[in-house]
């Protein structure tokens, strides 16, 4: 009889448990970030640290510099004042979602493209970087676009959690697709030829490009792939202050300088087609 008590008590005792579980993370969902963030005058943005224009570390001092970079800086002080701080955690096409969602961080800079699939876990701002999908090789290669890898079944190269990847599946079914964790490891494939091609947003394939001479991006892009900034579900005030950042950071012509200072030496890169 004692026993049956006992093991009645640890159910009970688990069920409270669960709830009150439940109770914090409901009231975690429902906490205001954007008052967070004036509070401690600090925005903690998901960036890539691998992507060079974008997000690369710089190893000589241990910082991550780039144009998300300098753009989250930029509306972290039109959204906090000029006192704020923008905070960088790295993340990757895997882990910024689950990072977001866990509230490790406040939004997401990361080369990430606006998607109905996506906007379903989190909610975008605006576009700020209007990219596309290419595919970048090796000079010399026969591979021309997208069209050659359908035609070769070649192996193409791409990284977990990128859509690349399956937009590759749309425009060349018979390439079998090679995935790694990050750009980096994509690059050294690449190099090492487990792939013919490497693909993803051609603004990624630029600065891959401009930092190994003899490779290029080839065929032009073959898909749309607006960035937008995710902030978790649930974060409208938060969401409406990017927006409105966003628009005073382009209006003040500060975007276009930013622009001009990571893409002016990429060969192919339509500067003025991008300028806002």
């Amino acid at each position: 009889m004692k026993k049956v008590f006992s093991k009645i008590g640890l159910l009970v005792a688990l069920t409270v448990m669960v709830i009150s579980l439940g109770a914090c993370s409901s009231s975690a969902s429902k906490k205001n970030v954007l008052q967070d963030d004036k509070q401690s005058k600090t925005i903690t943005w998901g960036v890539k640290a691998d992507t060079k224009l974008f997000g690369l570390m710089d190893v000589k001092d241990n910082q991550i510099k780039g144009f998300e970079i300098d753009l989250a800086k930029a509306m972290t002080k039109q959204i906090l004042g000029k006192n704020g701080k923008a905070r960088f955690l790295q993340v990757t096409s895997q882990t910024r979602m689950p990072l977001l969602r866990n509230g490790n961080i406040d939004a997401i800079m990361a080369t990430m493209t606006i998607t109905p699939e996506r906007a379903k876990q989190v909610d975008f701002s605006r576009s700020y970087f209007d990219a596309g999908q290419a595919i970048l090789v090796k000079d010399g290669s026969p591979i021309k676009n997208v069209r050659d890898l359908n035609k070769k079944g070649a192996v193409v190269l791409g990284v977990v959690g990128s859509n690349s990847v399956q937009n590759i599946g749309k425009f060349a079914p018979k390439a079998k697709v090679l995935q790694l964790s990050d750009y980096s490891q994509a690059l050294t494939a690449l190099k090492s030829g487990q792939g013919e091609a490497l693909t993803t947003d051609n603004g990624i394939l630029y600065g891959m490009s401009l930092e190994n001479p003899g490779y290029s991006v080839v065929g032009g892009t073959f898909t749309n792939e607006p960035y937008g900034i995710a902030v978790d579900k649930g974060q409208a005030p938060l969401k409406n202050a990017m927006n409105q950042a966003l628009t005073k950071v382009e209006k003040s012509g500060q975007y276009n300088k930013l622009l001009y200072k990571w893409f002016h030496r990429v060969k192919g890169f339509d500067l003025k087609g991008a300028e806002r």
